[in-house]
């Protein structure tokens, strides 16, 4: 394999009309700014530090809302498992960026407008701005941050719920059966006994979901959030130099979930040997 994409990329060097210039490149990763006198992330590196934030909180958001709608999903009662049902439905069966549009300009426009998130981060005094800055990026530009991390939290979340689902009906009717026999009510079995040997099991699929995040955020370039894939289109379109950017942002999503899958390899190995 590492064979083959040598020779490919040696006939896409070679076999290509093209002049290839990755000096212009470089300064997209990382500038030395002359006023602060220290070298500085360029625009391709703020995109891959816009996506990580980006991932990881959609991450977090989506796990809890998949939770609570997996859960909902093997409720004994029928109205919590029609709601969970019919959310799961919707967002599987409806192109994400049909998704990415409607879910981003009705919480951009309604949700964040109501609850006034950008009087919030105009109001912030410097310390606290430089933290939330740190946090989830530019201020002037957080609604529309916490927008795209709600709307993929929303999308991810719906494939979260499934994994919650199928990881809780994988434990033994036994375990349950136990449970009821140590004078547990519905509630403490799930906690205590059932939801700790799913989780287990869970956590590999998790782990390779979120690397799914990683790599679906860059959806999230057509509403203009500043992301890997949105930066890689704005240095394009002024540079002209496709193939440069493109290789260069191929190169920076597969080291980072390339990462993440040796990590996801790494747990499964000590998941295993504890079972």
């Amino acid at each position: 394999m590492a064979a083959g994409i040598g020779y490919m990329a040696y006939r896409a060097a070679t076999g290509l009309n093209y002049h290839w210039r990755w000096d212009a490149v470089w300064h997209y990763l990382v500038r030395f700014d002359e006023t602060a006198g220290s070298w500085r992330p360029g625009l391709l590196a703020e995109g891959l530090i816009t996506t990580l934030r980006l991932s990881l909180w959609a991450g977090v958001l989506g796990t809890l809302l998949g939770t609570a709608a997996g859960l909902m999903r093997v409720s004994p009662r029928l109205l919590s498992r029609q709601l969970a049902s019919t959310y799961v439905g919707l967002i599987r069966n409806t192109p994400p960026l049909v998704l990415i549009f409607v879910f981003y300009f009705f919480i951009g426009d309604q949700i964040m407008l109501h609850l006034g998130v950008d009087e919030f981060a105009r109001s912030l005094s410097g310390e606290t701005r430089d933290t939330m800055a740190w946090l989830f990026g530019r201020m002037d530009r957080f609604p529309q941050f916490l927008s795209a991390v709600i709307t993929l939290a929303l999308i991810e979340g719906a494939y979260i719920a499934e994994i919650v689902r199928a990881g809780i009906g994988s434990v033994e009717r036994g375990q349950w059966e136990a449970a009821t026999a140590l004078g547990m009510n519905r509630t403490r079995a799930m906690r205590h006994i059932v939801l700790p040997q799913a989780m287990q099991r869970m956590l590999p699929a998790l782990a390779g979901q979120f690397i799914s995040i990683i790599k679906d955020s860059a959806i999230v370039s057509v509403i203009s959030i500043e992301e890997l894939t949105f930066q890689g289109q704005q240095i394009m379109t002024t540079t002209y130099r496709s193939f440069e950017i493109w290789t260069t942002v191929l190169v920076m999503y597969f080291v980072l979930t390339f990462a993440c899958s040796l990590a996801v390899r790494k747990l499964e190995v000590a998941l295993s040997g504890r079972r």
